[in-house]
């Protein structure tokens, strides 16, 4: 089957086996942290905060990340990423299981985890075009979105069992077992494969590197209206998503971690298909109209979810935000590898990246705000509503609507 055929060659499956045990013990952990924070705290300001911790460092570091691994072999910079990451959770859980973990623990270790994330994620993205031939990129690109949705679903309901029956340190624990299982699986690729640098870099100097690319992406509309776009379309979808669903699922809906699971699981499994139907393809057709139209339906979806809050919307709602996620980040995946020279990969990801989520502290911040103030229900329509209304003024430009 074309979906998985990206897996026949050696490199990509070590990686993706991986990250996909990885991403389950991520999984588990989301469901741990914010029971723990909503335990611990009661206050949806401070899980915006410990958001807001994690995302600082990641935007503060993307663009030395993006240079960094456009110059040193990508695979070691995924190793020490996940070695650090290991490391902090098993930290992590050591506090947790002696009663001493305290919010300001929580904070420094979003930190940390932030930090590894900014080196991380151009250094995958760019590893991923090079350890697989461009006919099997889109089965490349859609395995490793099914694998973080799988574990998604899988996760959530794991994560609830593993708190109720042996506290959150057994899930922070966990998490950080599966990071240095990811490190490992990349080890014999460090034997075998050098994924060499491509950019210039005994010749130019970091910043020059760094100013190629912003030029690069200025140079191409398509590139620079989606990230000015998403800038903001990241901060009114992940607002409701990330600050206000714990909120909504114990106030709202009067219901405890085994239905804020449920969601979560919802929404991966509409990932899941979202990321099965793209997977098929040899080539993605009409990419502007297709992710854009995916976009405001899960804008569409956020503000259901606000105007008729019950089990069945919620859970309606967030099958189609996982739906919609998944279809507009695989097509933006596709196309960036399929358009930007490979030895700017890193470079214009971690610029994307920057820009797409330059303002979500302050969008966590504020969803923290307005959710103790104004309720998680008026949390989700507005962001619904303001994702609906940003996602559609692109589709007025020609790069975006002729982008193919």
């Amino acid at each position: 089957m074309q979906l998985f055929s990206a897996l026949s060659h050696r490199p990509f499956a070590l990686l993706w086996a991986g990250q996909t045990i990885s991403r389950l013990g991520d999984s588990v952990y989301r469901v741990a942290l914010a029971w723990w924070v909503l335990e611990a705290t009661g206050s949806a300001a401070a899980m915006g905060t410990v958001l807001i911790f994690s995302s600082v460092p990641m935007l503060l570091f993307l663009l030395a990340g993006g240079v960094a691994v456009d110059r040193l072999p990508r695979l070691p910079v995924m190793v020490a990423a996940d070695a650090l990451n290991g490391l902090v959770m098993l930290a992590v859980a050591v506090l947790a299981a002696a009663q001493a973990l305290a919010i300001g623990h929580v904070y420094i270790a979003s930190a940390l985890i932030g930090l590894a994330e900014a080196f991380f994620f151009p250094a995958y993205q760019a590893a991923v075009p090079e350890l697989t031939p461009p006919a099997v990129l889109p089965s490349a690109n859609s395995l490793t979105s099914l694998s973080q949705q799988l574990s998604g679903i899988a996760g959530p309901a794991l994560g609830a069992g593993i708190v109720a029956a042996g506290g959150t340190a057994s899930a922070f624990g966990l998490n950080g077992l599966s990071f240095f299982i990811a490190a490992a699986c990349l080890l014999p690729l460090l034997r075998t494969i050098v994924l060499r640098p491509l950019a210039p870099g005994a010749t130019a100097s970091p910043l020059s590197d760094l100013r190629a690319g912003l030029a690069l992406i200025l140079a191409s509309p398509w590139l620079w209206i989606t990230i000015l776009v998403f800038s903001l379309v990241n901060v009114t979808s992940a607002g409701p998503r990330s600050v206000a669903l714990p909120f909504l699922v114990e106030d709202t809906l009067g219901a405890g971690v085994d239905t804020l699971g449920w969601l979560y699981s919802a929404g991966s499994v509409g990932s899941v298909l979202g990321a099965v139907m793209l997977g098929r393809l040899s080539r993605i057709r009409r990419r502007g109209g297709l992710a854009y139209g995916a976009s405001i339906l899960g804008g569409l979806a956020a503000l259901l979810i606000g105007l008729a809050p019950a089990m069945a919307t919620a859970l309606l709602g967030s099958f189609i935000m996982g739906l919609s996620m998944v279809v507009f980040g695989l097509v933006w995946t596709n196309t960036v590898q399929a358009l930007v020279p490979r030895e700017a990969l890193g470079r214009v990801f971690s610029l994307d990246a920057l820009g797409s989520f330059v303002l979500l502290p302050v969008g966590f911040g504020l969803a923290g705000w307005a959710t103790d103030w104004l309720g998680a229900p008026l949390v989700f329509v507005l962001g619904g509503a303001l994702t609906a209304l940003l996602s559609a003024l692109p589709l007025l430009h020609p790069a975006i609507r002729g982008l193919d």
